[in-house]
């Protein structure tokens, strides 16, 4: 995606049982001479001291996550599963020279081999007890459907021709698909049918998998980034949902004339006046209030980001059971950063929720705190590049949060959806825990998303499906988000008439991609040193 020198783009995931266990004994080997050079042997707040602390890190939580054995069982609608996979290096892989065009033909060849490795370990799976759930199941096989049914001029996996304008590679990708592409497609959806979909779990939770319960747990340590018990996590959630309930209330008897808070969201979910009129009223609404959103950022931010964003649709193909998300630029300048905007049956969707994501996805949100660390050359490369998911996402959260102190929402409805989208998210600490380690089923997820926030019953629904495939990742948002506002509680209040929101929120962003434990170091030594300074 970010296309740094040198790269190669001709090669797809050694996902053998040879190479797994090879990269997992690198990953040992790695931790064992890290750990021979002692931490307090870097001077303290040092790049070298930085890629100690992430390294470190990162290799504890992929060995604890071993016990998850994902490649087995790692059949998903998402951007975590092959198709997805292909799908992204379809739109971002660069093309424009005769090699370029070389190399993502010889990848599209590879797709077969790729895709029996991961069929194989799929197969053990099966056997050992790592199975996916059924709803993923369900999912793969009408996405493949659709893919299958579509025109392959329309196909995402046909896209790379229409940004290289050379008539020979159009034939070429055109030769790969029929030859390699397409078959594969069609060979992978009789194995999911037919071996699969019959042995997949009906539990939803991946603790019903072997050693289940010890997976979720690496998983939400490896999300969090910290060493945390599901039973905490849920707490967190539920007290968050309590402040967040309170604040809604005292809007709607400000704003909306008293009342239940939970009859303001069904009325700005269900009341089609409250609803987008279509697809360009989606589009429109997200530009303005990043257009918005940009001219306010030096307010509060000292330091912003050179790369610009695009904004740009969710690929049909994928926009019924994919979220709004964010793309980081390519590092050589050939594609923007990009805001991909959910616009599937817009009419379905209601309009409050949709500054904050704006807001969340772009500035000053994901945009700026990825373009930032991207363009810092000075940091080591894993706070540049490597995305920490706690500290990423709660940085997003907390960023819906300084929009509201910009005054950049524009109506009481807008700043209902932002503290509906928050609710989402603490929400999603309780729904999390509760799918994959107390047994909840799918509906009940649903339903508790529904009660707190102004979301959809499709996209609530599309959310719970997400969380089923992806255990523990919806845990970073709320975790980061509360470590921040701790971080930020405590320079206020140590540095009192003294503290600068835009000087913090530098500090905060200026050590890249790091995990919460890293950022709390960061910004506490930086609250010493300033009320040092200040004695």
């Amino acid at each position: 995606m970010l296309r740094p020198p040198a790269a190669r783009y001709d090669a797809l995931p050694d996902l053998s049982k040879e190479a797994i266990e090879r990269r997992r004994a690198q990953e040992d080997a790695w931790l064992l001479e890290l750990r021979a050079m002692p931490r307090a042997s870097f001077a303290p707040g040092t790049p070298a001291a930085l890629a100690w602390d992430l390294a470190h890190d990162d290799l504890g939580h992929r060995i604890a996550t071993r016990t998850c054995e994902l490649e087995r069982w790692r059949v998903s609608h998402l951007g975590n599963g092959w198709v997805g996979i292909l799908s992204m290096l379809g739109q971002i892989q660069p093309l424009g020279t005769p090699e370029l065009r070389a190399q993502l033909l010889a990848r599209w060849r590879a797709v077969p081999r790729w895709v029996e490795q991961h069929v194989a370990q799929v197969r053990v799976g099966l056997e050992s007890g790592h199975v996916p759930p059924q709803t993923s199941v369900r999912l793969v096989l009408e996405q493949i459907d659709r893919l299958i049914a579509t025109p392959i001029e329309a196909s995402p996996f046909y896209g790379p021709a229409l940004r290289d304008p050379d008539p020979g590679f159009a034939a070429a990708l055109r030769a790969a698909m029929d030859d390699a592409v397409v078959p594969t497609l069609k060979t992978y959806r009789t194995f999911v049918d037919v071996e699969v979909r019959p042995r997949a779990r009906p539990a939803v939770g991946v603790s019903a998998n072997t050693d289940g319960a010890r997976c979720y747990r690496a998983l939400v340590g490896r999300f969090t980034t910290l060493d945390v018990d599901p039973d905490a996590v849920a707490k967190h959630g539920e007290e968050q949902l309590a402040v967040l309930e309170a604040e809604m209330q005292r809007l709607v008897d400000a704003k909306y004339g008293g009342g239940p808070v939970r009859a303001v969201l069904d009325r700005l979910r269900t009341d089609p006046a409250h609803r987008y009129r279509d697809r360009q009223a989606i589009l429109d609404q997200a530009r303005l209030a990043t257009e918005r959103a940009q001219a306010a950022m030096p307010r509060l931010f000292g330091r912003l980001p050179r790369s610009a964003f695009a904004l740009e649709p969710i690929p049909s193909f994928q926009e019924k059971s994919t979220p709004p998300h964010y793309l980081a630029a390519a590092l050589d300048g050939s594609r923007p950063a990009a805001y991909r905007v959910r616009l599937y049956k817009p009419e379905d969707e209601p309009r409050s929720p949709g500054e904050a994501i704006a807001f969340h996805e772009t500035l000053p949100g994901h945009h700026l705190q990825i373009a930032i660390a991207n363009e810092s050359q000075h940091l080591p490369m894993a706070a540049r590049f490597a995305f920490a998911p706690a500290f990423g996402e709660g940085w997003a959260l907390y960023a819906e949060r300084v929009a509201d102190e910009l005054g950049l929402y524009s109506s009481d409805d807008d700043r209902m959806g932002m503290l509906s989208s928050a609710a989402w998210r603490a929400t999603r600490l309780v729904v999390d825990t509760g799918l994959h380690a107390r047994g909840w089923d799918r509906q009940r997820a649903i339903d508790e998303l529904l009660a707190h926030t102004t979301m959809s019953p499709a996209m609530a629904a599309s959310e719970i499906d997400r969380y089923i495939a992806w255990p523990g990742q919806a845990t970073a948002y709320t975790m980061g988000y509360l470590e921040i506002v701790r971080l930020r509680r405590k320079a206020e209040q140590t540095l009192g008439a003294r503290f600068d929101l835009r000087d913090f929120h530098d500090v905060v962003l200026e050590s890249g991609n790091v995990s919460l434990a890293v950022l709390a170091r960061h910004v506490e030594a930086w609250i010493a040193r300033r009320a040092e300074v200040a004695r």
